[in-house]
């Protein structure tokens, strides 16, 4: 049943700027579903349009339920900062071993979505798709409870979440947080929250994992996330394909890679070769491939195709991308 307690639409209406050539999530930019969700403010109830502050129940949300779905290389490292943090919480992953070592640590494993979110406050989905997102949360559905706070913390587009908030029983609140940055940022607690809605509630939370950069209204989050995640993508791919060119020049790595970290092409340098990180190429396709399913985008679509053409890096973090690039 979808959510009555809101007037407005989840995240920002996105407008493609012509055909799209990449191979779109076959519900993405549907705008004709305008799900409605329930939010509580200071006058105790209101519209999407703004992040309004409340009376938290709990100074620390210490005392919140929350369960985590999904522990793949990002929800496994986030998981274990709640545990650190001293919450009670409750996990679930489709391959049970991952959730087994967290139940080792402290954690309750349960054995389906929706037993995972019976007794939470809080329920956290971080999942490899859209497609996985809407069939874990379609399972735990009819498990929530009224009053339960759920954040999607995959990288799944507005248009997804949209999807998603259709999914959720009345009095169930949807917040969109996903994150940038990889494993290493997650074990750490140094994130970049990007987080729609309504969120001081659970901002203790959210704290537990990085800084939070408010968005606006429900969606933002996680439209934001598309456009900065396909400008990583496509810089770290270009840097890759800058060596390439610089290697036909018979130019030393060590002083082109100097170059570069000393100009404005440091950061993404940086990302590219960056250790410790892992953000799988597959999952770098998939996300420039949602950027490329909204808007009229041929370098993405050109990223996309070039990751796409790379079947051997598939499970490699993206910055290997350079390696495979430079033959």
């Amino acid at each position: 049943m979808a959510h009555r307690g809101g007037s407005a639409h989840v995240g920002p209406t996105v407008r493609g700027g012509g055909p799209s050539r990449a191979p779109p999530h076959p519900h993405a930019g549907d705008e004709r579903r305008y799900a409605r969700v329930e939010r509580r403010g200071a006058s105790g109830s209101g519209t999407i349009g703004r992040v309004t502050t409340h009376q938290q129940g709990s100074e620390d949300g210490m005392d919140k339920k929350i369960a985590f779905l999904g522990l793949g290389t990002m929800g496994t490292p986030m998981a274990r900062r709640l545990l650190a943090a001293g919450h009670p919480l409750t996990v679930w992953n489709r391959s049970a071993g991952r959730a087994e070592e967290l139940g080792q640590e402290g954690a309750t494993v349960a054995a389906s979505p929706a037993e995972a979110v019976r007794d939470a406050d809080i329920v956290i989905t971080m999942l490899a798709d859209p497609a996985a997102v809407r069939e874990v949360v379609g399972a735990a559905a009819p498990a929530l409870r009224p009053g339960t706070t759920l954040i999607e913390a995959s990288t799944i587009g507005p248009g997804a979440l949209r999807e998603v908030a259709g999914l959720l029983p009345d009095g169930v609140r949807l917040i969109d947080s996903p994150v940038m940055g990889s494993a290493d940022r997650a074990a750490s607690g140094e994130l970049s929250l990007l987080v729609g809605g309504d969120f001081e509630e659970v901002r203790p939370v959210l704290e537990v994992f990085g800084t939070i950069t408010p968005c606006g209204e429900t969606g933002t989050g996680a439209a934001l996330k598309i456009v900065l995640i396909s400008a990583v993508v496509a810089g770290v791919t270009v840097v890759g394909e800058a060596l390439a060119l610089a290697d036909t020049f018979g130019l030393p790595e060590d002083l082109v890679t100097r170059a570069m970290a000393a100009g404005p092409l440091a950061g993404l340098a940086g990302r590219a070769f960056a250790t410790g990180a892992h953000y799988p190429v597959r999952l770098a396709a998939k996300d420039v491939a949602l950027a490329a399913s909204q808007a009229d985008l041929p370098v993405a679509q050109a990223v996309y195709e070039r990751l796409a053409g790379l079947p051997e890096a598939a499970d490699e973090d993206l910055g290997q991308i350079v390696k495979h690039i430079r033959g």
